[in-house]
């Protein structure tokens, strides 16, 4: 079954993490959001009535909602891991049907890795495609890999829970002292200060079979590590030995995949494609042409891929401006002004990205000279003195300033070397990396004119690019919400 081409369709992700809603209509993605942007609660599961009258103001009311997992399976796989709480708490449908803009709509559901899947080829600049889904559990996927060809999709190889590698990598960013499903990204930033020394003996102690496309457990870490090997004090030892096993595991799979799905375009989802640094070593590896990763590739991401799968089309994508609309520019001059003479700046205008990266509507934005500048904005965002920080470019000038694997970079997908560090150190990494974001005109105009003043005023085309929030609260969204970071942290927002 599929929607007809003008209904109005209400993708939703909830329940897991992170929830999301997006409204597709025809091949139009008419609004897509995260609902920790509404109820100010970091990954936030649950949608809530804000983030509802936003979508209605914008799309009016749904003729369909569509789920992103089949919520029986995901019972009975609780059931069947002895997750007893879970197998018999109340349904994410009656969740949903709780609020009464949905109480009486049609309601369809899509499985977990199709949403994930779907939202990758749907967004994607091409129409054929190996389409690769890794992430922690979908229902009892882990690993997907399909076919994509005449707008159709077929699935060629499964791996099912509790064989993981993104409940793997959860599990030991909860035993370096980071919350799982949330902060991932720090691990991966955490590696860098470190050397695989545990690889062996982490691979010993829990990988049974590890050949490509294959990833087995020797036991279940769904529930995390807790204090395992407590003698191991050093977390950033543990981080850089799970990532090379990750690494290892993940090209090990699209080696595989590009030997045995006939595309040189691969399109990649689920919350392991947003481990930048894997990508970057995917795109060097010259196993694919082209590759897209959507901007949202995680479980948020799948309020989208919810919607497309069913909706079975492809959509018109214009970029990651999906949500909240502050219905604002930003006051370019006065943004200038500050970089200028405070060195950091916030920046929101216009609709909030969709993902979990800014791109320049909800930013944080500083000169990356500076070579205090690393350590300033992890202050004012209370962050980890170690953590990393991105730039953003002018897409004309990018190549003279990083070793890009693909010509444009405009999600911060993938890392790239700086060819200049010690010009600017505030945003490259220990290990020399930068998660770079290419601007060009068309993408962004605000973000890429003000870029261009910065660049006729100092001579450096680029700034330190942030998420406009401070850790543990999700990004700015409204005006109250800027306000509020202003009052924080003393910073000014445009």
């Amino acid at each position: 079954m599929s929607a007809p081409a003008d209904e109005t369709l209400y993708g939703i992700s909830c329940f897991g993490h992170d929830a999301g809603l997006a409204v597709v209509r025809g091949d139009q993605i008419v609004f897509a959001a995260h609902a920790e942007r509404y109820s100010g609660i970091k990954n936030d599961a649950f949608l809530n009535e804000a983030l509802i009258d936003d979508a209605l103001r914008v799309a009016g009311p749904p003729e369909r909602i569509v789920f992103h997992e089949r919520p029986w399976r995901t019972r009975v796989r609780h059931a069947w891991s002895g997750q007893w709480r879970a197998a018999f708490s109340p349904s994410p449908i009656t969740h949903i049907r709780s609020f009464r803009t949905f109480a009486d709509v049609p309601l369809a559901t899509v499985g977990h890795h199709e949403a994930h899947a779907a939202g990758g080829l749907f967004t994607a600049p091409f129409d054929e495609a190996a389409v690769v889904v890794v992430d922690g559990i979908g229902e009892w996927d882990t690993v997907s890999v399909w076919h994509a060809h005449n707008g159709r999709l077929k699935r060629i190889f499964a791996q099912h829970y509790p064989h993981s590698l993104g409940l793997f990598y959860a599990a030991f960013t909860q035993r370096c002292g980071l919350k799982p499903n949330e902060e991932e990204s720090i691990l991966m930033a955490m590696a860098a200060l470190g050397r695989p020394t545990h690889r062996d003996a982490i691979e010993l102690e829990f990988v049974r079979l590890a050949r490509a496309p294959h990833f087995r457990l020797k036991r279940n870490l769904h529930r995390g590590l807790g204090a395992w090997r407590p003698d191991w004090t050093e977390p950033e030892t543990i981080a850089a030995s799970v990532q090379a096993i990750a690494e290892d595991v993940l090209l090990g799979l699209m080696a595989w995949v590009a030997q045995t799905v006939p595309s040189r375009n691969l399109v990649f989802s689920g919350g392991l494609a947003l481990n930048c640094v894997v990508n970057e070593k995917l795109c060097r590896s010259s196993l694919f042409e082209r590759i897209w990763i959507m901007p949202n590739p995680g479980d948020a991401g799948n309020a989208l891929g919810a919607a497309l799968a069913f909706g079975k089309r492809r959509v018109h994508w214009t970029g990651p401006y999906l949500g909240h609309d502050l219905a604002r520019r930003p006051a370019l001059d006065g943004a200038i002004a500050a970089l200028l003479e405070r060195g950091v700046v916030g920046l929101a205008h216009g609709r909030a990205e969709y993902g979990p990266r800014a791109l320049g509507n909800r930013s944080l934005l500083a000169d990356p000279r500076d070579l205090q500048i690393k350590e300033r904005v992890n202050q004012i965002k209370r962050r980890e003195p170690f953590r990393p920080f991105a730039p953003v470019v002018v897409a004309e000038l990018a190549d003279e300033y990083f070793d890009l694997p693909q010509p444009s970079s405009p999600y911060m997908q993938w890392t790239a070397r700086c060819r200049f560090p010690e010009r600017f150190p505030g945003i490259c990494h220990v290990d020399g990396s930068s998660r770079v974001q290419t601007v060009d005109a068309s993408q962004n105009p605000s973000l890429h004119r003000l870029l261009q003043a910065f660049h006729a005023r100092t001579g450096c085309p680029m700034l330190l690019n942030t998420s406009l929030n401070v850790k543990g609260k999700p990004f700015v969204n409204n005006r109250g919400d800027a306000q509020a970071f202003e009052r924080e942290t003393g910073i000014e927002v445009f």
